[in-house]
């Protein structure tokens, strides 16, 4: 399946984070995606582009599908799900250009995703907020932060001790075509039996599921 996200090395940073127990129990997550559609292809009409046209599966949750499947491979599977969603801006599309959706995950988790194909500048951030601390990851840079919080949970301390600070920038020489390469040679590992798929065609169907649900509460 072609979610390259799961191959972003800070990302596996902040899973690896999660699992080991260091942001203690995950209460909240939430990650925004916006990105302005006329600056995608600037070589051609986006009006005409895949991502504005409902018959080539176009809008705005379809198109940027990728937070639904990271935030179950960091965090876990979703349970429930409801969405706002629309098209707002002045865009001339016939899809959503907007979504708000909310999500509770099996572990207890709440939070959601917001998307939207008017931001600009773009921006594409997630927050995961645990008992231990919080997690802060940008794609802009890649960098992850890890803010982990030495005093007990519950305790209250007329001066709380400040957070400590951990960032996890991307290897020197990181560029995104990475992703799609390490991509590539893990489908070639998994195609000679090396390797099980890091991300199953399951998985992908669970995605899309998620984002068919959230697609008919459209107003």
């Amino acid at each position: 399946m072609g979610f390259q996200f799961r191959y972003h090395p800070t990302l596996n940073q902040a899973r690896e984070l999660i699992r080991d127990g260091s942001l203690g129990q995950v209460l909240t997550v939430h990650a925004h995606w916006g990105e302005y559609l006329p600056n995608w292809h600037p070589w051609e009409d986006y009006r005409q582009s895949y991502a504005a046209r409902a018959d080539l599966g176009g809008g705005v949750i379809v198109t940027l599908t990728h937070p639904l499947d990271y935030l179950r491979y960091l965090l876990g599977e979703i349970d429930s799900l409801w969405s706002l969603n629309g098209h707002i801006s002045p865009l001339e599309l016939e899809v959503e250009d907007v979504a708000e959706i909310g999500l509770k995950f099996a572990n207890g988790a709440i939070g959601g995703v917001h998307l939207n194909y008017f931001q600009r500048p773009p921006v594409h951030r997630l927050e995961i907020v645990g008992t231990n601390g919080t997690l802060r990851w940008d794609n802009a840079d890649g960098t992850l932060i890890h803010l982990r919080m030495p005093d007990p949970f519950g305790e209250i301390r007329a001066q709380p001790a400040p957070a400590v600070e951990t960032r996890y920038p991307v290897p020197d020489g990181f560029e995104r075509n990475q992703l799609f390469m390490a991509q590539m040679r893990h489908f070639l590992e998994v195609a000679r039996g090396e390797a099980e798929p890091v991300c199953t065609l399951d998985d992908g169907v669970r995605a899309l599921e998620l984002a068919l649900v959230a697609k008919e509460f459209r107003k």
